[in-house]
């Protein structure tokens, strides 16, 4: 199998493969968990690992025993609440960097309207955008580009990756054993994803309005 296919199979039957890494690596496995984690927060280049899923089927083993819910909950909300911090200040480092790209299609007034909307609705983003994969790992980014204020991004980053892993983890926990959830858990895991990304349209309404109004503008 190709590694795109490898990846994509990963992500969507990751109630398979989590099982292999816990015998595989004991508990080694926090540790990965914890890297995945991170890395979907934390790296812009890396928005496709599995988050939402994750965190339901790590709830899920929690709930027969094989993993230990405390250590998932403090863990999982450290690695997402730190992914995001660091993303914030690689976008805050390098907003001048991002103007001075060739094919940058962002503009220092596209700068200064994105930090009125982060000084506006900044924080609400941030905890909202928790819920949608792909935007979630942009948003911190995106608002350390803004020039959001720290003290109030790291308020809201905090309950936003506490609520986030806190209700997929304690999710699969209550119900990922249940049977008919059992019986049907891929089918659980896709509407999981979808309705996710079904979270991204508004956002994307949202942002290509935005670009009418600044191309109708110039």
């Amino acid at each position: 199998m190709s590694l795109p296919f490898s990846f994509v199979d990963l992500v969507l039957h990751f109630d398979k493969y989590l099982p292999l890494i816990i015998q595989q690596y004991g508990m080694w496995t926090y540790a990965v968990l914890f890297l995945i984690i991170f890395c979907e927060t934390g790296l812009v280049v890396a928005p496709f690992l599995p988050g939402d899923s994750l965190l339901f089927i790590a709830g899920t083993l929690a709930g027969t025993g094989i993993l230990d819910i405390r250590i998932l909950l403090v863990g999982m909300a450290a690695a997402a609440i730190l992914g995001n911090t660091v993303n914030y200040w690689v976008g805050y480092t390098f907003e001048h960097r991002v103007l001075e790209w060739r094919f940058s299609v962002v503009k220092k007034e596209h700068l200064a309207e994105t930090h009125q909307y982060f000084e506006k609705y900044g924080g609400l983003t941030i905890i909202i955008t928790r819920f949608v994969p792909v935007v979630r790992t942009f948003a911190p980014f995106i608002a350390g580009i803004g020039r959001m204020r720290f003290p109030v991004f790291i308020v809201y980053n905090i309950l936003g990756g506490v609520l986030w892993v806190c209700l997929f983890l304690i999710g699969g926990f209550f119900f990922g054993n249940l049977p008919f959830v059992q019986q049907n858990f891929s089918l659980i895991v896709y509407a999981i994803i979808a309705v996710s990304f079904i979270a991204i349209i508004p956002v994307l309404v949202r942002f290509l309005q935005s670009l009418k109004k600044g191309e109708a503008a110039k």
